[in-house]
């Protein structure tokens, strides 16, 4: 079997393979095995730190774009904070880190595919920057989210536009009404989603796209009917 995963509830953290992950030693174990709770085991889960670790995560990350960036204006470091702190990015790390390999499910969410889920890795790493932060201090989480996040921070040289800001800009510079958005389903357990959104711009086009969240679900249908849109004025 491989390493950590179908543990039992009961088993002891691994805290070699957390100090590989964090790199670092952990001092307070029961902060990081709350970090790494599910709420499907019935125990106390990691919402909290989650809470706090997001905070953390946007305050380094807006730090050091006004430090790296210093012509960029409030927009664009917003545009480039909501990238690098995004959902889909916080789980692509996790995932790399394999982090859900250390997070205890009950059984219903394992056999849902939790371990496998964007939503739980992204929630996951954002509970563990709160964690380290309460364990080791400000230094130690700052010094944990350069190192996964930094080299993206830098090659950010352009600033992303996000999809419905993009496409509400489309809208406004052609009078047409703004973008109306639209849930069509819903399906999936709660702690594994998925959504299907509508985008509309009156009655020109309409577009539909998935995601494991509303706002992620939302942000696809923008791009689809943004790039079909670019596409018919090519």
């Amino acid at each position: 079997m491989e390493p950590h995963r179908g543990r039992l509830l009961s088993d002891p953290l691994n805290a070699g393979a957390l100090a590989e992950i964090i790199g670092c030693t952990p001092d307070d174990l029961a902060l990081y095995d709350l970090a790494l709770t599910h709420g499907s085991t019935g125990r106390a889960d990691y919402q909290r730190l989650e809470f706090l670790g997001d905070r953390v995560l946007g305050l380094v990350i807006a730090s050091e774009l006004y430090t790296r960036f210093p012509r960029a204006s409030e927009g664009e470091m917003s545009s480039r904070l909501h990238v690098l702190a995004s959902g889909a990015t916080c789980a692509a790390i996790a995932q790399r880190l394999n982090l859900t390999a250390l997070v205890r499910f009950g059984a219903q969410a394992r056999s849902d595919g939790g371990r496998y889920s964007d939503n739980i890795a992204a929630d996951a790493i954002e509970a563990l920057i709160g964690a380290l932060y309460l364990d080791r201090g400000a230094d130690a989480a700052r010094a944990f989210i350069l190192a996964h996040w930094g080299d993206m921070i830098d090659g950010q040289q352009v600033a992303p536009k996000h999809p419905k800001a993009a496409l509400q800009e489309w809208a406004l510079a052609r009078k047409r009404r703004p973008p109306e958005y639209e849930i069509v389903a819903r399906e999936g357990p709660d702690h594994s989603p998925r959504f299907r959104v509508a985008v509309t711009i009156g009655k020109l086009a309409r577009a539909e796209a998935e995601g494991t969240s509303k706002q992620a679900a939302e942000k696809a249908a923008a791009a689809a009917l943004l790039a079909e849109l670019e596409g018919q004025s090519e």
